[in-house]
């Protein structure tokens, strides 16, 4: 049996971690589940609201011979001002196996990390990654590339407030995709160019989609855009993907969201439901990583 051990981020895995992640997943998807976490307790702690990633988690721990335990903010001893750390303590003592943090704030999983004993798996941590997003994001595209080295991958939105886009930068870079980042200035500051190496920067929507293996879109993140003023009508007028800027990519691009999916802002309900979207996909394959990703994590898989 492997060694426990949390999964925090993508920045600091290796392409091998990272490649053992999805093959494992790739042996989830093609094989009958086995209960390999049967006799486990996994405690998903959500501090925000999440759908895709909460559910998957849940249904990925069930099929792997587990149930899970869902601790809400606003349902547990958390509303009365208990602490991150203490809230962890409490159901390591409880005899939760793994945990599961979704929290608003930057660097809280690493925290609860270095403060108890259990993995901690990262499920989105304000605006700094969204490790087991990036993963399936990597997964989806490989299911119809033969590698990412090379793709032409254009992430296109609000790429500042994104965890999503972080996690995918560092990944796709480390198998030496071309990123292209796409957006307006309050979106996409110059500085986002210093997340990984070989990253570029285009203003213009046609330019970056042009000849693109991928396109990713990102939603406008309103709960984090403080003190922003956005000019929504000049946003979906610049920056949302339509058929006619699709048509400018390769014949055949996927389409990828992350969700949720704001329809008629950043992307129109003709490209959502294209045959070149793979956004449920994506959701679907969210089960298989994370299934993956808790088998690695509790020690049962290498």
């Amino acid at each position: 049996m492997a060694r426990p051990r949390s999964l925090l981020d993508l920045e600091h895995l290796s392409p091998e971690e990272i490649t053992s992640i999805l093959k494992l997943a790739g042996e989830m998807q093609s094989s009958e589940p086995r209960p390999l976490l049967q006799g486990k307790r996994i405690a998903l702690l959500f501090y925000e609201a999440s759908t895709r990633t909460r559910v998957s988690f849940e249904f990925a721990a069930k099929l792997l011979g587990t149930h899970t335990s869902v601790i809400s903010a606003n349902a547990s001893s958390i509303e009365k001002g208990e602490s991150l750390v203490d809230t962890g303590k409490t159901l390591q003592a409880l005899g939760a196996d793994c945990i599961v943090l979704r929290h608003p704030s930057s660097g809280a999983p690493n925290v609860l990390a270095r403060n108890l004993r259990v993995p901690i798996i990262n499920a989105g941590d304000g605006m700094h990654e969204h490790p087991s997003q990036g993963l399936l994001d990597a997964y989806t595209m490989l299911r119809y590339k033969k590698q990412l080295k090379g793709l032409k991958v254009a992430m296109i939105g609000d790429i500042q407030h994104s965890r999503v886009a972080r996690s995918n930068i560092h990944l796709l870079s480390k198998f030496g995709a071309q990123v292209v980042l796409c957006g307006p200035p309050e979106f996409l500051p110059e500085v986002a160019l210093t997340l990984a190496p070989n990253l570029t920067i285009s203003r213009r929507l046609e330019e970056a989609v042009r000849d693109a293996d991928v396109v990713m879109m990102l939603r406008m993140q309103k709960e984090r855009l403080v003190g922003l003023d956005i000019d929504v009508p000049r946003y979906m007028a610049h920056w949302q993907l339509t058929t006619e800027l699709l048509a400018l990519a390769k014949s055949d691009a996927l389409v990828m969201h992350p969700g949720p999916m704001v329809r008629g802002m950043e992307i129109q309900t003709e490209v959502a439901d294209s045959p070149q979207a793979v956004i449920e996909e994506q959701v679907h394959n969210g089960v298989y990583v994370r299934m993956a990703i808790l088998a690695i994590c509790t020690g049962v898989a290498a």
